[in-house]
């Protein structure tokens, strides 16, 4: 491994090490520090490509939190940079877990514990909204995208889907908007602010597809 590579590796670790305690409320809880750290602070990730690699990291088995970091670490510095992200976010999780859990041997009928407990509930709520918000403002930009965030929070609260199974049927509803609407000369977004791609493939390459209308 190079200097220039293990230094990097180095400086995922320490990254990812400090976000590793937003873990606590889950990995949704922890994108809006992930993407302040990488794209606010360090200019690591652009701000459009970061719901791409949420997305994937959403669809892909694990938690979502840990597949980012492994998608971001493997992003900048290869296999040593995704194996650097993945440690530093996971080592605070399991240290946390194994203190809590003996802590919480002795305490767990303590009332000022279960208080403790109610305020960080409320906390964790706020930041899977702040996420869901900085997501929404990236991947909605038109109708086609937002009757399709709308139709999918709507179904997945009223029906016992498997979310899986949403995200199959999203990745299908851009194929089709993109086909159709290339069908009849209509011009297509790809991405927010952005002018369509003109590649190989009847004008689209199959990543354009895979973010085509928010997907």
């Amino acid at each position: 491994m190079q200097k220039h590579q293990l230094h990097l590796c180095l400086e995922i670790f320490w990254t990812f090490l400090k976000i590793g305690p937003s873990t606590f409320g889950g990995g949704y809880a922890m994108i809006p520090v992930i993407e302040r750290e990488v794209v606010g602070k360090r200019a690591w990730i652009k701000e459009e490509e970061i719901s791409n690699i949420i997305a994937i990291a959403g669809s892909a088995p694990g938690g979502i939190g840990v597949n980012a970091s492994a998608f971001i670490g493997y992003r900048l510095a290869g296999i040593p940079g995704a194996a650097a992200a993945v440690i530093g976010i996971a080592l605070p999780t399991f240290l946390i877990a194994l203190i809590l859990s003996i802590f919480l041997m002795f305490m767990q009928s303590d009332p000022k514990v279960i208080a403790a407990f109610k305020g960080i509930h409320g906390a964790i709520i706020g930041l899977i909204v702040l996420a869901a918000y900085n997501m929404a403002r990236s991947a909605i930009f038109d109708k086609t995208t937002l009757i399709t965030a709308v139709g999918t929070v709507a179904i997945l609260l009223l029906l016992p889907i498997n979310p899986l199974f949403m995200i199959l049927v999203g990745l299908f509803i851009g194929f089709v908007f993109v086909k159709v609407k290339e069908t009849f000369g209509i011009q297509v977004s790809l991405e927010k602010g952005k002018e369509p791609q003109q590649t190989s493939y009847n004008g689209y390459t199959y990543y354009d597809y895979f973010i085509a209308d928010g997907i």
